[in-house]
C-alpha cells in the first residue's frame, strides 16, 4: 500500500498487549479508562485482537512490526517504594499495605506504543540517522516508569548505531511532561523526503499564565516538545508547535491523537482541536510549502462539530485512527468498529469517502474492543517509524509481522494468557509467575535479549 514513488516506507510498530491487561481506571482525563474501572478484562482476546490488526496491515502491503509488553507487576518500582523480600512477598505486602498501588504496578498500558517515544526519520535529522526519545509519561504514576523498558525495547529493535540514535527520556518533572508520538505528527510529500514536525502541547510548563484546561491535567508541555526537537537535530523551520484547545482536553481529549491524525500531506482533524485553528493551519501550510516544493499540496480535512461532535469523536475514537497510504496515492482510514456503531460518525464516514476533493477513499473497521474499553484505539497501539531500505534491513527482522510470526505469537498468547482477569486477580502470585515465564520466552522469539529487570 505504500506509494510507488517513495523509497522510504512508514512502518507501524504495534505494542503487544501484556498478560496483565486490566481495567483499573488509572487515567483521569481518559473517559473510557475511568468509565470501565474494575470491569473484568480478557487479556487473551486483547492480545489476539491486536495481532489480528497487525496481520491485516501486513497483508495490505505495509511494513508492520511488533514491540513487546513490559513486565508487570513492576516489582522494581515496588521495591523503590519500600517493599522487600521475595517477589511473592512484595506483591502480598502491596496488596495488604497499599492496595491503591496494585493497579498501577500491574498496568499493561505499555501496549499503547504511540506513547512509547517520539521518532524523527533520517531525512529530517541533522546527522542522517533515525532518532528515538522515549517519553517520560510523568503525568501518570503507572506510566512514569515505562521509559526504561521502552528505551531498551527500541534499542533492541533498532540496534545499528550507523542508522539509529537513541536518547534518554526528558527529566521526569511537570515542566517537561512528554507523551511521545501521541502529540506528534509528521507531514511530508513523500516519506523519504524532508517533512514538517507538528508538535501539539497542552500547556507551557514554565509559564503559569498560559492557557490550560480547568478540569483535567494537560500532559504535554511546549518545553518537552521543543527539547525533543533539539535532541533530534530539527531546525525551527522544520517544526510547528501548536497549543491544543483546553476545552477539548476537559472533554476527554487527553492526547492530540484523540482529535487529529495526519499522514503525508493530509491532516484529518476536528475543528475544535486547536486553540488557534487559523494560525495553526497557516503555520503548517507555510512550513509544508518550504519542505515540499514538489508533490501534493498540504491538505487539511476539517470535520465540523455539526457533523461529528467532540463527544462523538471521543466515544467513537474517530480520530484515533490510522491514516494509511495506498499504491495509487489515495489513502485508507482504519478506525475502530465503534465508528460504525455510532450513526452520526458512520454517516460522516460514508460522505467522506465520496468526497473527491480529498484522498481518503476507503474506511477499514477493526475490532479492538478490549483496548477501546481501556481508552486506546488503533492509533494508540502503534508507533510510526519511517525507514529507508537500508534502515529497514538493519532493524530486528524478528520483530516484523508476517503470517508465520503472527501464528507464532498467537500460539504464544494462547499458551500463556488468561481469558479473564479481575482486579482481585492482580495480586495473584501465580499471575506474576505466568507473566515472567511468558515474557522470558517472548524475548527469545523476538530476539531482543535481556530487556526486563528480572533477566538482568
Amino acid at each position: 500500500m505504500q506509494p510507488a514513488n517513495s523509497q522510504a516506507t512508514e512502518a507501524n510498530y504495534d505494542g503487544l498487549v501484556g498478560p496483565t491487561h486490566s481495567y483499573s481506571g488509572l487515567s483521569s482525563g481518559n473517559v473510557a479508562s475511568t468509565s470501565n474501572r474494575q470491569a473484568v478484562s480478557n487479556p487473551r482476546d486483547a492480545a489476539l485482537q491486536g495481532l489480528d490488526k497487525m496481520l491485516r496491515l501486513a497483508d495490505a502491503g505495509l511494513v508492520q512490526g511488533v514491540l513487546p509488553p513490559h513486565f508487570r507487576p513492576a516489582l522494581s518500582m515496588a521495591r523503590r517504594l519500600g517493599f522487600s523480600g521475595s517477589d511473592a512477598r512484595v506483591l502480598e505486602d502491596v496488596q495488604a499495605q497499599a492496595p491503591y498501588l496494585l493497579g498501577s504496578l500491574t498496568s499493561a498500558s505499555s501496549m499503547w506504543t504511540a506513547n512509547a517515544a517520539t521518532v524523527t526519520p533520517s531525512a529530517d535529522s541533522s546527522d542522517g540517522r533515525v532518532h528515538f526519545t522515549p517519553a517520560n509519561l510523568n503525568a501518570k504514576f503507572h506510566r512514569s516508569f515505562e521509559h526504561l523498558t521502552s528505551g531498551r525495547a527500541l534499542a533492541a529493535t533498532f540496534r545499528d548505531e550507523r542508522h539509529f540514535a537513541h536518547h534518554e527520556a526528558l527529566p521526569g518533572v511537570a515542566e517537561f511532561g512528554d507523551e511521545g508520538a501521541a502529540n506528534h505528527t509528521r507531514l511530508c510529500a513523500e516519506y523519504g523526503k524532508p517533512g514538517v514536525h507538528f508538535f501539539v502541547y497542552g500547556r507551557e510548563g514554565f509559564n503559569v499564565d498560559s492557557p490550560r484546561p480547568s478540569r483535567f491535567h494537560a500532559r504535554q508541555t511546549l518545553e518537552a516538545s521543543q527539547a525533543v526537537a533539539r535532541q533530534h537535530g530539527l531546525t525551527a523551520g522544520q517544526c510547528v508547535f501548536a497549543l491544543q484547545n483546553p476545552a477539548v482536553i476537559d472533554a476527554g481529549v487527553f492526547h492530540n491523537d484523540v482529535i487529529a491524525v495526519g499522514n503525508r500531506q493530509v491532516l484529518f482533524y476536528h475543528e475544535q482541536a486547536f486553540h488557534d485553528e487559523t494560525r495553526c493551519l497557516n503555520d503548517l501550510k507555510l512550513a509544508y510549502s518550504r519542505c515540499a516544493s514538489t508533490g501534493p499540496a498540504f491538505t487539511p480535512i476539517r470535520v465540523r462539530s455539526e457533523a461529528v461532535s467532540v463527544e462523538d469523536a471521543v466515544s467513537s475514537y474517530l480520530f484515533n485512527s490510522q491514516l494509511l497510504s495506498r499504491d495509487d496515492d489515495s489513502m485508507s482510514l482504519l478506525v475502530p468498529v465503534e465508528c460504525e456503531r455510532n450513526p452520526r460518525v458512520h454517516q460522516y464516514l460514508l460522505k467522506l469517502v465520496d468526497d473527491q476533493s480529498q484522498p481518503i477513499r476507503e474506511v477499514i473497521y477493526a475490532d479492538l474492543t478490549q483496548s477501546m474499553l481501556n481508552g486506546g484505539g488503533p492509533a494508540c497501539l502503534r508507533l510510526r517509524v519511517v525507514l529507508t531500505p537500508d534502515e529497514l534491513a538493519a532493524a530486528n527482522a524478528a520483530c516484523l509481522i508476517d503470517h508465520a510470526r503472527h501464528r507464532t505469537l498467537s500460539d504464544w498468547v494462547k499458551r500463556h494468557y488468561r481469558d479473564r482477569l479481575s482486579a482481585r486477580d492482580l495480586a495473584d502470585p501465580e499471575l506474576l509467575k505466568e507473566s515472567q515465564t511468558a515474557l522470558d520466552e517472548l524475548t527469545t522469539l523476538l530476539e531482543l535479549g535481556p530487556i526486563y529487570d528480572f533477566q538482568r
